[in-house]
């Protein structure tokens, strides 16, 4: 089983490019985040033309997360108890069963600054995912995969340059505890199981960040024990970063036995 996440930064913008991806790379389920757009205009009517089944849950010109799999995801459930403070309910987390398989697709707020009311949103939205993921568990239907933009990089050696972060979003240790304390409701981050460095997922569109390799790693395939031991390979499709047009995200990608 293949699967990949990527955060496309519009997906009207990027849909040729996506839907040439799925072609090239076939993947069984794709998780996609920041598709900003509304469901009416969510292209499964695309996907279906290549055989994908989607679920999608958009709000318009922001946010939008999507799973698009070969399977029809059934027991689609969105959104999480917790408002932006704009009083707004964002557009950011979607769960659904493919071919028996569980996953989530979620796109982290990004915080803005520390210390920003965003900052304190991200990390109560963080906290209500820890809360969905163990009230799913006990439910009877707990999550088997979870793929995303986190805006969190798990550690100093997901960034290009710790110093150059010091003081900003994405590295400080509230929201690394946040991302552990996902982690310890029994998932794996799966680039982990990989030797030494797992690859950047993002890099910023300034100053030719991707030709100099500055990057961070912030999209992230979480999985249960279960499917975490199927794990052959987790790699970052860097070719999606270059060419016209790209998002500032590259795919990441797991291959599973």
């Amino acid at each position: 089983m293949r699967v990949a996440s990527w955060n496309v930064n519009s997906l009207a913008a990027r849909l040729p490019r996506v839907l040439d991806w799925i072609r090239r790379r076939d993947p069984d389920i794709l998780l996609l985040q920041e598709t900003k757009c509304a469901n009416q205009a969510f292209p499964s009517a695309s996907f279906a033309e290549l055989g994908y089944f989607s679920a999608h849950h958009g709000e318009g010109r922001w946010n939008g997360v999507a799973i698009v799999s070969r399977q029809n995801p059934v027991g689609v459930a969105t959104g999480l108890d917790v408002l932006a403070p704009n009083g707004m309910a964002e557009a950011r987390y979607l769960t659904a069963s493919c071919d028996g398989t569980r996953v989530a697709s979620v796109y982290v707020p990004n915080g803005r600054e520390v210390g920003h009311p965003y900052f304190d949103y991200k990390l109560r939205w963080m906290a209500a995912m820890r809360k969905r993921l163990l009230d799913d568990r006990a439910a009877g239907h707990p999550l088997s995969l979870l793929g995303g933009d986190f805006n969190v990089a798990p550690s100093d050696r997901d960034v290009y340059d710790p110093a150059a972060f010091a003081g900003a979003t994405h590295v400080s240790q509230p929201e690394r505890d946040a991302l552990d304390a996902i982690l310890a409701t029994g998932l794996e981050d799966l680039a982990r199981r990989e030797s030494g460095q797992p690859g950047f997922t993002f890099w910023d569109y300034r100053q030719g960040f991707f030709r100099r390799g500055l990057g961070m790693r912030i999209d992230l395939l979480l999985a249960a024990p279960d499917l975490a031991t199927r794990l052959d390979r987790v790699w970052v499709d860097r070719e999606e970063r270059s060419g016209t047009r790209p998002s500032d995200h590259a795919p990441l990608v797991a291959e599973l036995t």
